[in-house]
């Protein structure tokens, strides 16, 4: 079993109370059942997660609506197994729902994870995302120093020219400058 699956799992066993729905979502293999989770009135939120990791894993692109909001949830573990199901879906419309929260001012506080998921995509939009949610946190007394690291590190992984001007920038804030040197070490110098 995916190391990923196993842990959201036991939260999920957990959080339902270990039902005998929880055991059939867990050993189904018919993917339909699992999507039929996803649109079915009165499903809890367990359910449709499990479901929609499930399908993720496998690939199935009825997940993600299910998976995006579960992106742009307040529970950061239900955004991580998110990400990760997000991740390995497949799906092309992932890097633009993931730019698309991570760029929104008034989630800014829940972007984290779509920030990280637009690193692992290494997808056209991710430059241009983080270095737009990177010079927002640049702001005096920002309080989401959390996703502005991740957005010099993001950025410093992917490698592109492109975000040298921010992470000169970020050189400037003190919880930012040693990651932003690191990023700035990892872009290729123009010549």
């Amino acid at each position: 079993m995916d190391e990923e699956l196993r842990s959201v799992t036991e939260r999920l066993r957990a959080e339902s109370g270990g039902p005998e729905a929880y055991e059939r979502l867990v050993a189904t293999g018919d993917q339909d059942e699992l999507a039929a989770i996803l649109t079915e009135p009165g499903q809890p939120l367990w359910a449709r997660e499990l479901a929609a990791f499930r399908l993720g894993l496998a690939g199935d692109r009825r997940a993600f609506e299910s998976l995006v909001l579960l992106l742009n949830h307040r529970d950061p573990p239900r955004c991580a197994s998110a990400a990760y199901a997000l991740a390995r879906l497949g799906d092309p419309r992932t890097a633009r729902a993931a730019a698309a929260l991570a760029t929104n001012e008034l989630r800014v506080a829940y972007a984290l994870h779509p920030v990280r998921l637009l690193v692992e995509l290494r997808a056209p939009e991710s430059v241009p995302a983080l270095i737009t949610t990177l010079r927002r946190r640049l702001r005096p007394h920002d309080p989401y120093r959390r996703v502005a690291l991740a957005c010099v590190e993001g950025l410093g992984a992917l490698g592109d020219a492109r975000a040298a001007p921010v992470l000169n920038e970020a050189l400037a804030h003190p919880v930012l400058a040693e990651a932003a040197v690191r990023a700035l070490a990892r872009i290729p110098k123009r010549r």
